[in-house]
């Protein structure tokens, strides 16, 4: 038969299910009596009451869950506090490029330009405060217009859209010659 460490087991699946769990599902869990179990279980709630943890196990009707303790609750309130860290995929880079560069720009424009549908990476750069809805279109269905933010010059490190790098003619040339080998591999690997 195989060494379980039936304390370990039970540290996982409380740390993993984050909510409460009963006696009965742990012990059915670990193929254990009910009382060997909580045995188990008033072991850890023992040694988690140390000074050298943050979190512990607390028994809610009959049912076990890991918490922080409430002395680490400043610190939790600190991280949360702190700015999220936005990472900015090559699709959302790529819709944000055409954005700032096309602007004001429709999704249905964006979307012709990329060849696939831009409703995630343009809700995405909103939520990120990058672009926001700068007007209508004067055309049916009166479709919104993009365009960038304040934040996102100052994410970018420039004064205004006019700063914003060019290509040279001969770049634009490479580029579309690469899009062109691109398409056309593309079209034998599928042929």
């Amino acid at each position: 038969m195989e060494n379980i460490n039936y304390e370990a087991a039970i540290e996982a699946i409380l740390f993993t299910m984050g909510e409460s769990v009963e006696l009965e599902r742990l012990a059915a869990a670990l193929d254990l009596d009910k009382k060997i179990a909580k045995k188990y279980i008033e072991n850890l709630m023992e040694r988690y009451q140390s000074e050298d943890y943050g979190v512990q196990i607390m028994e809610l009707d009959g049912a076990y869950q890991m918490c922080t303790k409430s002395e680490m609750y400043e610190y939790l309130i600190r991280i949360a506090k702190q700015p999220k860290k936005r990472v900015l995929t090559d699709v959302l880079l790529e819709t944000l490029s055409i954005i700032a560069y096309k602007q004001p720009i429709t999704k249905a424009e964006i979307e012709k330009i990329r060849g696939v549908s831009c409703d995630h990476a343009v809700s995405k750069l909103v939520e990120y405060r990058l672009v926001c809805e700068i007007g209508r279109l004067d055309a049916p269905g009166r479709p919104m217009l993009f365009g960038t933010t304040e934040e996102f010059l100052r994410s970018f490190g420039v004064h205004s859209i006019d700063e914003l790098p060019t290509l040279a003619a001969d770049q634009i040339e490479e580029f579309k010659h690469q899009a062109e080998e691109e398409a056309n591999a593309e079209l034998h690997v599928e042929v």
